[in-house]
Formats: structure tokens, sequence, C-alpha cells
């Protein structure tokens, strides 16, 4: 017999696993999430790949898993084969469902109320803000130089190194996700190989978006005709938008991103899109670069002067000279409401009977903690401390000096002890396969359970607070025996280590409802709550918040009620930290409760505290 006959034999049996991820997010599994989530497959030795509508695909190719037009309700497989199986399905599985789960909703803009005397055109918001200026319809044309000469996988490999570079310099912004997406949409397989020539790129696009057309996902053609676009240009043939030098609404059937970018440095005041959705990367950039913008699927003629007014979602081809004087106070009020609650960011948040409140931020790194403090933050009221432990275990080193950089930034600082378990897992701290992961090891019982790793945190946290006022809080506490095991857990850390922390109070975040019964007992034990209103509601409705179909109104008067409990119950300073306080139309409501600390993202924090001092 053949002698690789017995290798195969002797060669060890690779690990199979298979495991269903539903998507639970309402915009689908689409292209950024999906360029993110190859972008981790790649990290791992195993053959990975996703099953589902009765195909496979490579979970390394994402124009592979976009063909499969995966929306919310639907699942896959995720099957993967290979010596580290177990821990790539363990950490991928948990990725999966944070991407889900940070990938919101776009929530329709609110019209507001208004109209003209000459007829309008209604359309969907993108943007809001009030444009009045001609109507420029979108023309282009290519402009070649036939000195540039590449070849066209010399073109391929920078297009690729281009976006790549653009993804590192815009990081932590909308721009940046789309520019991995791109990215990664031109290192898939189809474009490495047997892709020689222009010729055949560009036969692959046009089968690539053959697939995308009348499906949910048909507003990602653009991003294939984008990287074509970015190709050619560095094969010497460029697009060329003709734009004027004078203001200008522009009206095109659709934008692509790189086409935002350039006008976004132009005299624009607004665009008009005749196809497209609030999901679409057009979409995303227009808001991010805060530009009025709307969706009209109409016939749109041209006008020497229009009105484009997206609060109220009209576009006012011939305005009166009423409409125009409208529009103008209209466009003077918005913009002073937004470079007053920016150049007031700073400014304490107060009502108009002169209560303050405090408005901290929710960050996830340094980067985030300094855009927070740009962007007029009171402190830091949820540091999530997650990012340091993801892909490897950190040294002790490496926890001590970022610590000390964002408690630089800051003085009020509150941090959340490492909160794992449910839908995320550590590739190196394995959680045991549970029926109910949400309802099993997670938050304070991992670190309980894994007190090695719970010792080492806190002592980076007790180092690097060089006797900063602090706060350290424990996620996912429920009963009041498990917040006292933490402290003397800490306690034991400080003084085997010589540590001082006197000047740190230690807290809970309140996320589990069986504290809401125990307030008294737990008012004697804690310094303070920060109550986690994303992980409450879920155990209030007892609805996992990654449920596909299932859903909580989070404006609902049973969660204001528990809320109200709470506040009224304690005797401990208390903050809010979860993704309620940033709501517009609850922030009344927890200021009326009682509640004096949110904390929110930190892009919304301008526009809250302006929102707070219009509140009576």
């Amino acid at each position: 017999m053949p002698m690789n006959f017995f290798k195969k034999l002797l060669k060890p049996k690779q690990q199979i696993i298979e495991t269903t991820l539903s998507i639970t997010s309402s915009n689908g599994f689409h292209l950024r999430p999906i360029a993110k989530f190859a972008n981790e497959v790649k990290k791992f030795d195993s053959t990975i790949t996703v099953v589902a509508k009765e195909q496979e695909v490579s979970a390394t190719q994402v124009t592979q898993i976009l063909s499969l037009a995966l929306e919310k309700g639907d699942s896959f497989i995720l099957k993967v084969i290979g010596d580290d199986a177990k821990e790539a399905t363990e950490y991928l599985s948990s990725y999966f469902k944070q991407l889900m789960r940070d990938d919101k909703e776009v929530v329709e803009e609110k019209q507001e109320e208004e109209s003209y005397e000459s007829n309008t055109l209604k359309g969907q918001t993108i943007g809001k803000g009030v444009a009045i200026a001609p109507l420029i319809e979108y023309e282009t044309y290519e402009r070649e130089d036939s000195k540039n000469g590449l070849s066209f996988k010399e073109a391929l490999k920078n297009a690729k190194k281009e976006l790549y570079e653009l993804y590192i310099k815009n990081k932590n912004t909308d721009e940046a996700q789309i520019f991995l997406a791109q990215q990664e949409l031109l290192s898939s397989d189809i474009f490495r190989y047997n892709c020689t020539n222009i010729k055949i790129f560009k036969n692959i696009i046009k089968k690539e978006i053959k697939k995308l057309e009348n499906t949910r996902f048909e507003s990602r053609i653009s991003d294939y005709k984008d990287i074509e676009k970015r190709v050619l240009s560095h094969l010497g043939i460029d697009t060329i938008i003709e734009l004027p030098h004078t203001p200008y609404i522009l009206v095109a059937e659709d934008l692509l991103p790189s086409e935002i970018m350039k006008i976004t440095e132009t005299t624009i005041e607004g665009v008009v899109l005749k196809k497209g959705s609030p999901t679409s990367h057009a979409s995303i950039l227009l808001r991010s670069f805060g530009i009025p913008s709307m969706i009209i699927d109409s016939i749109i003629p041209p006008s020497p002067r229009a009105i484009l007014d997206a609060n109220s979602g009209n576009l006012v081809l011939a305005p009166t000279a009423n409409d125009l004087e409208k529009a103008k106070n209209r466009q003077t009020a918005f913009k002073a409401f937004q470079e007053i609650g920016y150049q007031k960011r700073f400014e304490p948040a107060k009502t108009k009977s002169d209560k303050e409140i405090k408005i901290l931020a929710n960050i996830t790194d340094v980067i985030s903690a300094k855009e927070a403090k740009e962007l007029g933050a009171d402190g830091i009221g949820l540091l999530r401390t997650e990012f340091l432990f993801k892909n490897k275990r950190p040294t002790l080193e490496e926890q001590i000096l970022t610590y000390a950089e964002i408690m630089k930034i800051f003085d009020d600082i509150t941090i959340r002890t490492l909160d794992v378990g449910g839908d995320k897992a550590l590739p190196y701290a394995p959680i045991p396969k549970e029926p109910n992961p949400f309802l099993g090891i997670r938050g304070i019982r991992f670190s309980l359970q894994e007190q090695t790793l719970f010792r080492e945190q806190l002592l980076g946290i007790f180092l690097a607070h060089n006797q900063k006022p602090i706060k350290i809080m424990f996620p996912m506490v429920s009963t009041i025996e498990e917040f006292d095991e933490a402290k003397k857990i800490a306690q034991e850390v400080a003084k085997e280590n010589n540590v001082d922390i006197s000047n740190i109070k230690f807290g809970i975040m309140l996320e589990v409802p069986s504290v809401i019964f125990a307030m008294k007992e737990f008012n004697g034990v804690v310094d303070f709550y920060s109550i986690g209103t994303n992980d409450l509601t879920q155990y209030l409705f007892a609805i996992e918040r990654t449920h596909p179909t299932l859903h909580v109104d989070v404006t609902s008067p049973i969660l204001m009620s528990a809320l109200k409990a709470i506040k009224d119950n304690t005797t401990k300073p208390i903050s809010i930290c979860g993704e309620l306080a940033g709501i517009e139309d609850v922030t009344a409501n927890l200021i009326d409760i009682g509640y004096e600390k949110l904390s929110v993202s930190a892009k919304l924090i301008p526009s809250l505290k302006e929102r707070i001092r219009e509140i009576e």
C-alpha cells in the first residue's frame, strides 16, 4: 500500500465544529459587518465557511457572503475545521453577536410639520438641514492620463493600499468602516486570482452587481462601482464630476462614497438622491458630513433657486418670496442650534430651572476618550475595558499604561471591570457552552470564577490610578454576596501589593432586576450605582436583546416605572449609562424622575447638552 495511505491513518482527525448564528440586526448581514467578520476569520488557521440557503461559501470572502443576502431573521451555520476550531468558533461566535448588537438600526429622521406656498416634492430625510441654492444635475466625464504607466496588477495593489490607509487615517469614524469594507471587497479571491487585466476586472464587477440587483442589498452596488473607479484612477482613468464654484444643491441618481468625499470640498449646500436608502454608504457619509439631504423618487426638473428643507422633507422648486423668507429663517435657526450646541459643549448642561445635569461619555479605548474630551464630556461614565482583552491576554504593563493614559484625560472616571459571557467570549479563557448564556457565566460571575484574570486587572487599575480618585464598578451583580466577594478580592489585591485604594470607590452596574428588590441592603455596601439600561431592559422583559424577531419599546412605561422605583429607593449616587440616556424622547422623562448623571456616546454630547438647556 502507498505510504500516503498510512500517513492519513496516523494523522490526527481534525476538529469539525458547527454552530448556528442568527442575523439580529435590522440592517441584515451587510457589507460593513461582513468585512469586519471576514477580517477576524483570517486570524485563524482553520478552514472556516458560512453555510446558508443551500450554499457553502468561504468566511474570508466578502463577496461570497454578501451574495447570500442574509437578512434579519435569517441564520447560517458557521463551519470550522482545524486544530484551532474550538478557539475559532468561540471567538467568532462572540464577535459576530457583538457585530449584530453594535449594528444599530438607522432610525428614520423625524420630519417636522411645515408647509410652503409653492408646490413641493416630498421625500425621505437622510441628513437634516435647510439649503437654498440652484439645483444642479450630476454630470461626469472620464479623463485619461496616458503618462500613467502602471500595470493592472500594480493598480489593484495601489487601490487596496490606498483604501487601507484611508481606513487607518479615519479610524473610529463612519467613513473608516466603509473604507475597510471596500478594501476587503477588493481583496476577495475573485479579484486575486485570474483577474489579470482591466477587461476581466470590469466583467467581474458587472457579474457581482447583477447578483445584487433587486435584492435588499442593492445599495451595495455603489461599492463595486466605487472600487472600479478607484482601480481605474490608478491606471490613469479619472472620473471627473462637473460642479460649479458657487453654492449648489446636487441632484443625482445615487452617489459613490468616493464622490461624496470629493463634493465635501466644494460649495455643496445639499443633496437629493433619486435612489438609495438611509442605510446606504452614501447616506451614512452625507449624515456624517452634516449635508442636508433627501431621497426623492421623482422626476426633478432643474431650478435656478430651490429650497431643500430636509427637516420637513420638502423640496420647493419654484419658491415664492414668502417661501424663501421662511426657509432662510428655518436655516438660520437650525444652524444656530447646531453651532450653539457645539460652541457650548464645554459648558454645563442646565435646564431652564437651573438644574445641572452631568453628561458623561461611554468610551471603549484611548482614542474614544480623547474624542469624548473634545466633544465636551464632563467625565467618563463607562469605560468598557474589554478592548484590552479582546484578541489576546494583555500583560499587566499594557493594562497599566492604557489605564494611566485615559486617567490623564479626565478627572471623573468610572471603570467597569471585564464584562464577558453571554454573547461575549475570550479566545484564551473559554466559557463552557451553556443552554442560555445570558443567564449563565457572565459579568462578575466570570470574574469570580477566573480570579487570576480579575486580580490582575484590579492590580493594573490600582497601579495606574496614582492616587487619583476613581470609581470601579462590577458588571451583572445580582446579589449582595457577589459584590462583597468582588470587593474583598479587590482589598486583598491592594494589601498584597501595598497599594493605597482609600480614594477608590466601588459600585455596581445595576442591570439585574433582583437588585431592585434589595436596594436597602445594597445601599449599605455599595458606594454608587450605574444603570445599564440595555441589559436591565433585556431581563425585565425576558427578551434577549439580540433576538432576531422580538424587541422591546425602550420608552415603555414599564421601564420608566422601574427606573423611578430605583431612583426613589437609592441613597447612593446613581447614573444611567445605557443607550436610553441618548434617546431624544426620553431625556426629559429621566430628568423629571430625578436622574442628574447621564452617560452616552461621545458624538451625542453637544446636542444632548443643548436639548437639556431647553427643558423646563
